[in-house]
């Protein structure tokens, strides 16, 4: 035997949310911890990305003004030589 209970739900007031002083001072102050966490990971970064720059250099120059692609291709040692855009590169040797 099943017992059917038919209960409503109470409503109740939309809460009202107020934004207080002290929340807007808590909310500045996280802020500011994480912007100076940041500037740490950045400044460490910075530090570390120095170091194997001058790791690079004593082993085998700058990278400086090297595009990315050239940086991964040097550290992979792929080597692309560019084949020269004349007609017989492009079309073969073509003998009629």
């Amino acid at each position: 035997m099943l017992l059917q209970c038919r209960s409503r739900m109470l409503r109740r007031k939309p809460t009202r949310l107020e934004l207080k002083l002290d929340d807007i001072e808590e909310f500045d102050s996280v802020k500011k911890e994480l912007e100076s966490r940041k500037k740490q990971r950045d400044e460490v970064d910075v530090v570390g990305v120095a170091t194997s720059g001058e790791m690079g250099g004593a082993t085998g120059g700058s990278n400086e003004g090297k595009t990315r692609e050239q940086m991964i291709n040097e550290r992979i040692g792929y080597k692309p030589h560019p084949k020269p855009n004349t007609l017989p590169s492009l079309f073969g040797n073509l003998q009629f």
